[in-house]
């Protein structure tokens, strides 16, 4: 968690994007608390509103909860300035109005910066998170594939998968087999 302790040697971070999603965050919540594995969830404005109980029950399970703006767009650091405010403001209000949690870190759709994007970020008292292992499950590679990516992390990497923005039964297929073997290799999992 962010201003923490230092994370342990053997840790890596699951986070969980582009929800809340009324069928796969709840299923995602029963197999992270089934293996006591704490998750960021980078979280859409517009996908919290009418998801409010469940952008709430990632709260209540004591995960992390991001700013993943409002929209989603993927060219958020091409936007005038105003445009990002609203982008990053709009989503960090409907987040903290249905949880009552602010959040701390921002990721930016795709992983897009800019330098103007870096300082609207820092304005909003938000800290930018990336991440180093993308298995692309969005793209719905097949469970094999994201399995195989994933297994391959290294301690201190953060993982990127989605909960979110579609059908994920791949990824929540996978995440069946990969958070055992992680934990069976002796990995810790953290929260941002």
């Amino acid at each position: 968690m962010l201003g923490g302790p230092a994370f342990p040697s053997h840790a890596v971070a699951l986070t969980l994007d582009d929800g809340p999603h009324p069928v796969w965050t709840p299923k995602m919540l029963k197999l992270l608390d089934k293996y006591h594995v704490p998750a960021t969830f980078c979280l859409i404005g517009n996908q919290v509103r009418g998801h409010e109980s469940v952008a709430r029950s990632v709260v209540a399970a004591g995960h992390n909860v991001a700013n993943h703006t409002y929209s989603h767009l993927t060219d958020l650091p091409t936007l005038s300035s105003p445009e990002m405010n609203k982008e990053i403001g709009w989503a960090q209000d409907k987040i903290h109005t249905a949880t009552g949690f602010t959040p701390r870190l921002f990721r930016s759709p795709g992983g897009s910066w800019s330098s103007e994007l870096f300082a609207k970020t820092a304005q909003a008292g938000l800290v930018p998170i990336d991440w180093s292992d993308d298995p692309r499950d969005w793209s719905r590679p097949g469970v094999a594939s994201i399995v195989s990516h994933l297994l391959a992390a290294k301690p201190g990497q953060i993982l990127l998968c989605h909960d979110g923005g579609g059908d994920r039964s791949q990824t929540y297929a996978a995440l069946q087999t990969v958070i055992p073997a992680l934990l069976a290799k002796g990995y810790t999992f953290v929260s941002l």
